[in-house]
């Protein structure tokens, strides 16, 4: 027996902060606007010829018992869907991990997705994504929000929001076709160059949500108005409010943007780009643009030599693939 799970990776674009638990519930709730990408990260799972546990990824681990496992997020989707022995585990991703384009939460869904296929069950999205919030958050107490794991599993460009009392409400954004072939051709992602430690920038901006409650509270109605403006057909919007988004989340942590990442910025702004952020938690990584379609070739020269990675947005959340049973 053999599955194979392909789960997205993603770009938020607006309101990201406002989906940590800390804000939405004493903040009467929290909104996203984010997108899956044609990126992934794949999940295998197999039957293995003895009971040992074996884990595939930058390191392989060959052990006895799920508590042995150091793969914290692989350990953790072990022990909720109740895998103890006898399996192979791997997984592969189109970027590297630490990009802050959400490739732990697509670990972590991929994982319990292939895991729970594996056992023969169908679960859904939302359970995926609950599930995954429960390893991150809760069990692991990682300083992040809740918004990666549900745009992976579910795929799609969403809006999605997040109730005091944890309830999670997601829309899918339904662009005409012409629109949404604008979008994508609007779209550039670069890579900085920089590594940074998320956890550090995300401890600072954890701690400073109750000082930082007005500035979120404005990047969580940037996200309201850019969900009626793209209902309108504006598209546009977005670079504007991209800009606006980047300007603001700067003050939520002192490590999100630095003098490198604030000149390449620049020199997007001044060859065209209309609006752009470092994604996920800042401080290096990759850098999404807004930009004119007649102003891309500009932008790309003036952000030579760095790495372009083209990308559409993706429809699909986490998928199996490929399920071999003999």
């Amino acid at each position: 027996m053999m599955i194979i799970v392909q789960t997205p990776l993603r770009v938020s674009f607006l309101g990201g902060g406002t989906d940590f638990p800390a804000f939405f519930q004493e903040e009467g709730g929290g909104n996203v606007l984010s997108s899956a990408i044609d990126k992934y990260i794949f999940v295998t799972i197999k039957q293995r010829y003895d009971d040992k546990i074996r884990v595939g990824y930058t390191r392989t681990e060959i052990v006895d018992h799920v508590d042995e496992v150091n793969h914290e997020l692989i350990r953790e989707a072990l022990r909720i869907t109740g895998i103890q022995k006898n399996v192979e585990i791997t997984t592969m991703g189109d970027i590297p991990a630490g990009s802050g384009l959400a490739s732990s939460s697509a670990v972590t869904v991929g994982a319990l997705h292939a895991m729970y296929a594996y056992l023969g069950q169908m679960v859904t999205a939302d359970r995926l994504a609950q599930e995954a919030c429960k390893i991150e958050v809760d069990i692991l107490n990682k300083p992040i929000g809740i918004q990666d794991q549900y745009i992976c599993a579910l795929g799609g460009f969403r809006f999605i929001e997040f109730h005091p009392d944890g309830k999670v409400v997601n829309e899918k954004i339904e662009l005409e076709p012409r629109l949404k072939n604008r979008l994508n051709e609007s779209l550039l992602l670069f890579y900085t160059g920089m590594t940074r430690q998320a956890d550090s920038i995300l401890d600072e901006q954890k701690a400073n949500i109750k000082a930082s409650r007005n500035l979120l509270n404005e990047l969580k109605q940037m996200a309201c108005y850019a969900r009626e403006e793209l209902a309108a057909g504006n598209i546009d919007v977005i670079g504007t409010l991209l800009h606006q988004n980047w300007v603001l989340k700067k003050q939520l942590a002192r490590k999100i943007s630095n003098p490198t990442i604030d000149a390449i910025y620049e020199a997007a702004l001044k060859a065209g780009a209309t609006g752009g952020k470092i994604t996920g938690a800042g401080g290096g990584g990759y850098l999404l643009l807004y930009c004119p379609y007649e102003r891309r070739e500009a932008v790309r020269d003036a952000l030579h030599p760095l790495t372009e990675v083209p990308f559409k947005l993706e429809m699909d959340g986490s998928k199996v693939i490929f399920n071999y049973r003999r």
